[in-house]
């Protein structure tokens, strides 16, 4: 995993990996299945990841490790914590277990409370490397593994890890603050579970403000019930002709042979689910319906 540390490493901000990220949604559930990712509805709390001075450095660390291999259901691995001077936050040696070997920055001998979010990563690839779970593309892969760790309840680690002021920077991680910020509000919105009030870090607080902001306008996008007038006028306009509007609209329309239809010349609208990212497709031009997602199983009160 990658530390941002340092004055020479100012932090990258908003969405440059958004599609990704959805994209990595998708393949976790559908892995997992929605009963599968119902098991993650506890996070890993404050108390089960803090790691103070006074505790001995490698009984704390394995304590720590344990916690969050509790957190990520992997109750069979065990987790050996070793510190060395190294350029990334940690590594992880990828075996068939139960045995897993991970290498931390010697800093975080002194730089304890961060100890567990390097640890939410590196087990988070234990994870997916047992689910058999990953993106060809190595970069994708790492921003897999983020979104993973943030959506099953140890990634709010990554973020609160992420500390910026005049002098240095501080981030964990591939994804941007913000982008842990969205896929924590989603979390936050399927499991009913506010991370808010764990970050000791403002700058970690900030960035999920920020993301949970684009988290909840697609949460009101069309033909989503929730959309604002102005959307739905939009959607109306575009529903007459068939065609979404040009400027990336969140969904689309089709009929009979065009690929989007039914086979019954009904025209049709398309558009991801706003928890899973599944797309999904219903009968456009019906009025207020209810449409269940067959991924996550999410029930959306639509105005088509």
């Amino acid at each position: 995993m990658t530390d941002n540390g340092g004055r020479t490493s100012p932090v990258e901000h908003g969405f440059p990996h958004l599609e990704t990220v959805r994209a990595a949604l998708t393949a976790l559930f559908r892995r997992l299945t929605a009963e599968g990712i119902g098991a993650y509805a506890l996070s890993i709390s404050p108390a089960e990841a803090a790691f103070g001075p006074a505790e001995d450095l490698h009984l704390g660390a394995h304590r720590v490790a344990s916690a969050v291999v509790r957190a990520l259901r992997l109750p069979d691995a065990r987790m050996v914590v070793s510190f060395r001077p190294m350029r990334d936050a940690a590594t992880v040696e990828l075996t068939a277990g139960p045995e897993y070997f991970v290498e931390v920055n010697d800093r975080f001998r002194l730089h304890r409370r961060d100890l567990a979010a390097a640890l939410s990563h590196e087990v988070t690839h234990v994870l997916l490397h047992r689910l058999g779970l990953g993106f060809a593309d190595t970069a994708a892969n790492e921003i897999l593994t983020d979104t993973a760790a943030a959506f099953l309840g140890s990634g709010w680690l990554l973020l609160d890890a992420y500390r910026e002021d005049g002098l240095t920077h501080q981030k964990l991680g591939y994804l941007t603050p913000e982008e842990f910020g969205y896929v924590l509000a989603r979390r936050a919105r399927y499991f009913g579970e506010d991370p808010a009030p764990w970050f000791s870090s403002p700058q970690a607080y900030e960035a999920y403000v920020r993301g949970r902001a684009l988290a909840d306008r697609e949460a009101r996008r069309a033909p989503l019930a929730a959309a604002g007038a102005g959307e739905r006028r939009r959607y109306a306009r575009a529903r007459r002709t068939g065609s979404a509007p040009p400027r990336g609209a969140a969904y689309r329309f089709g009929r009979d042979g065009d690929g989007e239809g039914g086979g019954d010349g009904v025209l049709r609208v398309s558009f991801p689910c706003p928890v899973c990212g599944q797309w999904l497709r219903v009968p456009a031009g019906g009025g207020a319906l209810r449409a269940r997602c067959g991924l996550c199983r999410t029930v959306l009160e639509c105005e088509v």
